[in-house]
């Protein structure tokens, strides 16, 4: 167990969460506020994607990054500002039948084109997916992560001098990280992310956790999360196997049955939930200093 560990906040995904409740931002403004207010409830990082103002849906255009970015750095809080790298990685098949030509609806795009906002405004952290991977949502979806593809952003990321949260949904991506870290691509102390639940990746229960978290480099700082209603439940586990905590609109909606949350309501009960056990919650700057972050020039 560890006595101390900082909050990650996911304020709003790319998926349908919009549709499903009134709270997922979806403007930058109303990205740029949910994240310092789940700032001043307790969160030291904001993980951030954007939003298309007409469909609601995940967006790379870089214009609506630089909106929320300069709405967060303008204002008295400062948090550390981790953006998705993850966009520009859809396949979309044609059917199960006929698989080409692909779905219109594909965003395929190469390495260092899913880089563009993050050369532009220099975050803290960018996140990276391990792996290529199904999800259930749609029956012909992929997102396409290949080697190739990550040692190509994982030494861009480098070269900028943004430190890499490593995304990992099942076992045999840590096998990249490994190789990554080998590599020399991945600096230390190696961030990593353990994202739990996702269908047709890693189960939420606790033997496959503690697989996960039994390989990870010796070296790695890592938090936790689940989707859905185990959010919560992972924030009092994550600190038992010494992992830090994610909470936010992206992976659940919901803060008690049938009552929709707010990114800083999440924030709020994971301070709660993680006080009551006697971990004490990290400030931003604490958390800078422990994951030694190059601060925006």
């Amino acid at each position: 167990m560890i006595s101390e560990v900082f909050i990650t906040c996911a304020l709003t995904g790319s998926g349908n969460a919009a549709e499903l409740s009134p709270h997922v931002p979806v403007s930058p403004e109303q990205i740029g506020d949910s994240a310092i207010e789940a700032t001043r409830a307790g969160a030291a990082v904001v993980h951030i994607h954007v939003r298309d103002g007409a469909t609601r849906r995940g967006s790379r255009d870089p214009a609506l990054y630089r909106d929320v970015v300069r709405r967060i750095r303008s204002s008295r809080f400062n948090p550390i500002i981790n953006l998705t790298a993850g966009m520009g990685g859809d396949l979309l098949l044609g059917g199960a039948n006929s698989p080409l030509p692909m779905d219109p609806s594909t965003d395929l795009v190469g390495a260092l084109e899913r880089l563009v906002h993050v050369e532009e405004l220099r975050p803290e952290i960018c996140t990276l997916d391990c792996g290529t991977m199904c999800f259930a949502t749609r029956n012909e979806y992929m997102m396409v992560n290949t080697p190739g593809i990550l040692r190509a952003m994982a030494a861009r990321v480098r070269e900028l001098g943004v430190r890499p949260e490593l995304e990992v949904f099942d076992s045999g991506q840590l096998v990249l990280v490994h190789d990554l870290i080998r590599e020399g691509l991945i600096e230390e102390p190696t961030l990593i992310q353990l994202c739990m639940g996702i269908r047709y990746g890693a189960p939420s229960d606790l033997s496959t956790f503690m697989a996960l978290v039994h390989q990870l480099p010796k070296r790695s700082v890592y938090s936790a999360f689940s989707i859905g209603r185990m959010q919560l439940p992972y924030v009092a586990l994550a600190p038992l196997v010494g992992a830090n905590v994610r909470v936010g609109l992206e992976d659940n909606l919901y803060l008690s049955r049938g009552r929709l949350a707010t990114n800083a309501e999440l924030v709020e009960r994971a301070v709660q939930i993680l006080e009551r056990i006697g971990v004490r919650v990290m400030r931003p700057d604490e958390v800078r200093e422990k994951l030694a972050l190059k601060a925006y020039a």
